[in-house]
């Protein structure tokens, strides 16, 4: 609980995994939570693939990327546990292996390896035959991988269902319309979690919108089994990605600068499902029933926009293609915002970095 000598409240604006799960958290610890948003649970939260990956996306100089990331990983197994309680388990596979196709991508899976390693983590290099012992339906081409045991995947949609019931159980109250003003809020404190509409409400905020579009595939009476761990590769520069579920496979996914523009293209659908069968040859067995698109809150580093602009507003917003990655700890972080503290793992994705980055330029 908080320590205020009085129930003290908060607005929250934005119902994606990120807006959500701060409601959640507020109304656990003691306040009183409005939760805005004309379409929760919808949005770029709705269009995901799931993937905890931050080990293996890691790179050389993003060591912040990694920190965060490493220790919203490692809030996962206890959040997605206290999730459990509200529906069915979110989790979907428990490791990430990461293949190279060509002898470039091998070197790249070396250099993660041995750079995320020196950080601290635990990352093993596979050869062709283990990979093929682990997961036999890859493809033949597949040169070396990369395992990350505990980097697992969620299925974002029951996710977003057990977050809306586990608000819903704390007494958030949830509410079904668009703020156009922070002003017209009147709780002694408001989060602003709007994803590609932050800077609407907050002006100057450097959030844009990325398109990424998905697949979501269902499994059929004997086709190959799906993978049991999340498979990542590039195929000719693209970064793909299969990530199991119960009923299929997410292939994902295309990212383009393309305005607000949500329609699927045929283009989008045709690298996807080529670059999904070099990772996997048989999957081409699965039912195709959905095509989606949606637009992720990117910044100019990548990095999430986390902290106070105001006496009374708080920014979480700007988490790119890593928001259900980042969740957990985006929680926590925010909530000590509210409660006047901070969260040193967060250290780096303050607001504020991109205004110094001006006065210095």
């Amino acid at each position: 609980m908080n320590t205020h000598a009085r129930t003290v409240s908060v607005s929250v604006v934005g119902g994606g995994v990120i807006g959500l799960a701060i409601a959640w958290r507020a109304a656990r610890d003691g306040w009183s939570v409005r939760l805005y948003d004309p379409s929760i649970g919808s949005g770029a939260s709705w269009v995901a693939g799931g993937m905890l990956a931050p080990l293996s996306e890691g790179w050389p100089g993003e060591e912040t990327a990694l920190t965060v990331g490493a220790a919203s990983l490692e809030r996962w197994p206890t959040f997605g546990e206290e999730l459990g309680k509200f529906g069915h388990s979110v989790f979907t596979a428990d490791s990430s292996l990461t293949v190279a196709l060509d002898a470039a991508d091998a070197q790249d899976l070396q250099t993660i390896a041995e750079w995320v390693s020196s950080q601290g983590h635990e990352l093993e290099i596979l050869g062709r035959a283990r990979i093929r012992e682990l997961e036999p339906m890859l493809g033949r081409g597949i040169r070396s991988g990369l395992m990350a045991v505990g980097e697992s995947a969620v299925d974002n949609r029951l996710l977003l269902e057990a977050l809306q019931k586990a608000c819903e159980k704390s007494g958030v109250e949830l509410i079904a319309r668009a703020v156009n003003d922070l002003a017209e809020l009147d709780t002694d404190q408001i989060v602003l979690t709007a994803g590609i509409a932050s800077p609407k409400l907050w002006p100057g905020l450097p959030v844009r919108p990325v398109k990424g579009e998905i697949l979501r595939l269902r499994s059929r009476p004997g086709v190959t089994p799906a993978p049991s761990r999340t498979i990542r590769g590039s195929v000719h520069g693209r970064p793909a990605y299969l990530v199991p579920r119960g009923d299929g496979i997410v292939v994902g996914a295309t990212q383009y600068e393309s305005g607000e523009d949500t329609q699927v293209t045929m283009a989008g659908v045709r690298d996807l499902i080529n670059d999904a069968e070099a990772l996997m040859p048989a999957i081409g067995e699965y039912e195709l029933y959905e095509c989606a698109a949606g637009l992720r809150p990117m910044t100019p580093d990548n990095l999430p926009l986390i902290g106070r602009v105001s006496d009374r507003v708080v920014v979480s917003t700007g988490h790119g293609r890593n928001g259900v990655l980042l969740t957990p700890v985006t929680a926590d972080a925010t909530l000590a915002l509210l409660n006047g503290t901070s969260l040193v793992e967060v250290k780096g994705t303050e607001p504020e970095r991109f205004a110094a980055a001006k006065e210095n330029s």
